[in-house]
């Protein structure tokens, strides 16, 4: 009888334990409904004193016919680019309502009396335009290597006039807005054996994440290898035998914004594989080995699974 009266008591803890835990989320949402968390509810504000002093005590004009009394030639180009398109027909929330005074802040003062004590830096443009383009691909931007070197968003985009068909660039295209700093990339791309970045059918940012990333060389994956397989899936394995210098990294054998040799290979074929392959035994010295070394590939007209093999007798990558 006492250890009947046991286990009912414990049945009843068990089930008592379950009622709470099945109300518990109810009870959470009915005293959270409405509320935003304090990050949400950030999001978008910026502290202009901050920003630039001169901004102490000004308010919101909110009205751009104050702004086009002046400016009225930087209105009109600005009408045709997205944002103006966008900010026409209403923003999406109060801050972007505010239309001009969204990026510039408010404007009470200078619209009192028009001088430059409210011009913007770079940087400070950056801070807002983080006010709705943050997250996402730009969530590595403050730790970025272009926001180390003091660039901001206004060093590749501009607002203000329609200069490309997308992205609001500052320049034609894409990689014409990165050949601007990294002119030793724009000759490389020139070479006869390159990505076809300048024929359109890629850009810079398959590869890279301008605004910033986790890997290298603000690469969009981890690793040079990782970056390279989102196309070149074939060479990603596992192979049963693999090639210790694939694995390691592409960039080993092949550059990738271009080379005067064949799929990108930094040197000439068969020398390339002499920089690791040139221990005695072998006749893989061009003097010795003239039959394969100076005609068609070189080393891979055997051994032609560099990559890596899966056959059980391509430990040699032959087959």
């Amino acid at each position: 009888m006492k250890l009947a009266k046991r286990i009912l008591g414990s049945w009843r803890a068990i089930l008592g334990m379950g009622l709470l835990l099945a109300l518990a989320p109810t009870a959470w949402a009915q005293g959270t409904a409405g509320a935003k968390p304090a990050e949400t509810q950030k999001v978008g504000s910026v502290d202009w004193v901050k920003v630039n002093p001169a901004f102490a005590q000004a308010t919101y004009v909110k009205d751009k016919a104050v702004c086009a009394t002046c400016h009225e030639d930087s209105m009109k180009a600005y009408e045709g680019t997205m944002h103006g398109r966008q900010f026409m027909h209403g923003g999406k929330n109060a801050l972007q309502s505010m239309d001009c005074e969204s990026c510039h802040g408010p404007r009470s003062k200078h619209a009192a009396d028009p001088d430059a004590s409210l011009k913007m830096s770079t940087k400070q443009y950056t801070q807002a335009c983080m006010q709705c383009h943050q997250g996402g691909g730009r969530m590595h931007w403050q730790s970025s290597r272009h926001q180390a070197s003091e660039l901001g968003c206004t060093s590749c985009h501009t607002v203000m006039k329609r200069q490309s068909d997308k992205a609001l660039l500052s320049k034609p295209n894409e990689a014409a807005v990165c050949y601007s700093c990294h002119t030793n990339v724009r000759g490389e791309m020139q070479k006869s054996s390159h990505h076809p970045v300048r024929e359109g059918k890629m850009s810079c940012s398959s590869c890279h994440n301008t605004h910033g990333s986790t890997g290298k060389s603000l690469l969009k994956a981890a690793t040079v290898n990782e970056t390279c397989y989102t196309c070149h899936q074939e060479k990603r394995g596992p192979f049963l035998f693999e090639h210790a210098a694939v694995r390691e990294n592409c960039g080993n054998c092949h550059s990738a914004h271009g080379t005067n040799n064949p799929s990108l290979l930094e040197t000439k074929g068969s020398f390339l594989c002499l920089q690791c392959h040139s221990y005695g035994g072998h006749i893989n010295l061009p003097r010795y080995n003239r039959t394969s070394n100076p005609y068609g590939q070189g080393c891979v007209n055997c051994h032609t699974t560099q990559h890596g093999s899966n056959s059980p007798s391509g430990a040699k990558f032959t087959r």
